[in-house]
């Protein structure tokens, strides 16, 4: 099952890929999400290692069933013929309405069917107050006319 587009990437298509990352993640359905990685694509995030679509679909659910009203934006930081290398930033809240930027990069690496092979990340979290937030938009798809994280100053 091919998930253009395909290595190797371009400007245009490396941007392409990370705002197809960034939509299905926003919708934070594990299932689909899970659906842009080989069936054994190796992970870490944060602290955690590990492999496999099952278990990156588990992962997700955990993941968005702690961090609420989650909404994110990745940026481009580098690519090459199969890798890119996006810096991200994303907020939620927790159960008691604390509010949290969390920022980081992940390093991807695609097989030759555009499937992410290897995802790398690493995070860090940040309490804001609900007033600093900058991601204020309806859950779900980022809309094409706000900004990004560079737009942002983030």
């Amino acid at each position: 099952m091919a998930r253009p587009p395909l290595p190797p990437f371009t400007p245009e298509t490396a941007a392409q890929k990370a705002r197809m990352a960034e939509d299905a993640w926003n919708s934070r359905d594990p299932a689909r999400v899970a659906l842009a990685y080989t069936e054994q694509s190796q992970w870490r995030n944060r602290a955690e290692f590990f492999a496999g679509r099952d278990l990156i679909e588990q992962f997700l659910a955990r993941k968005w069933q702690r961090e609420l009203d989650y909404r994110l934006i990745k940026e481009v930081w580098a690519f090459t013929d199969n890798r890119i290398a996006v810096r991200f930033a994303y907020e939620w809240r927790d159960d008691s309405g604390q509010w949290y930027r969390s920022h980081g990069n992940e390093q991807w690496q695609f097989d030759a069917e555009g499937l992410m092979e290897r995802r790398e990340a690493s995070i860090n979290d940040v309490r804001i107050a609900e007033s600093d937030r900058k991601f204020t938009w309806s859950l779900g798809r980022r809309p094409d006319e706000h900004p990004g994280l560079t737009e942002l100053g983030l």
